[in-house]
This record gives C-alpha cells, structure tokens and sequence, in this order.
C-alpha cells in the first residue's frame, strides 16, 4: 500500500540533545531528530529556527548528547518546552558544567556527548555541521575503552507512532557475515 510521502519512515531517526550557550552564559537544550554522521569528525543537524541556532551563531560551539532509555523524560521536555519561555535546564533540574574544548554545556545526566565547533550554519537550509573536537563518555558504558550501545541504551524517535524506542539487539557481524554468500 502506498501512503503520503510526507510521512515517510526513515529509521533510525536519533535522538539528539543539544546544548549551547546563550550571550549570558545560560545553557539551553533542545532535542533534534534529524541528523547524520557526515565525516569522522563531523555531525549534520537539520534544525528550524529556535533559541538554540540563535545561540550557536553567537558562540560558535554545541555539544550533542545521545538520549538514552534512562533519559527520555528530560530528552522528551526538551523537545516539548521552548527556550525563549523557560529555563529548561533548570526546570528539568539536571547538572550542567561547562565543556572544557568548546563554549557548550555538557549535561551530566547524559552518557556520552560529543564537543563540537560551528563548522556551517545554513539557515536557508537549516543546515548546521558541526567539527566533533572531543567526545565525553561516562565509564559506565564503556567496554574495551569502546561505547557499548548495550550499556548505552540510545533511543530512536518512531515518526510512525511518536514514540521512542530503544536501540539494542545485536543481530549479525558487519564486514563479516556477508562473507556466507561470496
């Protein structure tokens, strides 16, 4: 069965939180659904117009947190509160400090953020791509020194249900077990 296109399932959408800092210091967070991995060092975010563009073309800096099944009730009010109208970061009541490699806010109720540079702001285009300089990473989801998805637990947003679901289940081995046909 056909259906609109406007709807269309692309999976997985991430659930990306990202901080900045407004021309006070203040942090803000909001949550962004469309990105990519568009390099190794580099991340590509389609974003309207919100508190948060205004401030990374201020600063130049943002950090990206990956939301997780342990947070997705703060991930999903930064997606559903506007910065221009509230605090969110102190609403939510997380703990924030400040990035040591860029002007961005680490929320420390977040696993794994990467530190990023305004690299491109395309505002026709809502097109922000960002240089990843650093990236933070609790011990909590690390095996082998690597970030286990396992322990980390990200979370995908379903445009087909507007619900979140968790990535997980290992399934097969990448560049190996293609192996079976050749």
């Amino acid at each position: 069965m056909e259906f609109d296109s406007k709807h269309s399932v692309i999976v997985p959408e991430g659930v990306f939180i990202i901080g900045t800092y407004d021309e006070n210091g203040v942090p803000n967070a909001m949550n962004a659904a469309w990105g990519i991995q568009s390099d190794f060092e580099e991340i590509t975010l389609y974003l309207s117009k919100h508190k948060t563009t205004e401030n990374l073309k201020k600063t130049g800096a943002f950090t990206v947190a990956f939301a997780t099944r342990k947070t997705v009730v703060i991930s999903d009010y930064f997606g559903i509160a506007s910065g221009n109208d509230v605090n969110k970061i102190e609403k939510a009541g997380v703990h924030v400090h400040k990035s040591a490699k860029v002007n961005a806010p680490i929320i420390e109720e977040y696993p794994l953020t990467l530190e990023c540079t305004v690299k491109e702001w395309n505002e026709e285009r809502e097109m922000l791509v960002g240089t990843i300089v650093s990236q933070q990473a609790d011990d909590s989801i690390l095996t082998d020194g690597k970030v286990d998805l396992a322990k980390l637990e990200p979370i995908m947003y379903d445009a087909s249900f507007h619900v979140y679901r968790v990535i997980g289940e290992v399934v097969g081995k990448a560049f190996s077990d293609g192996n079976q046909i050749k």
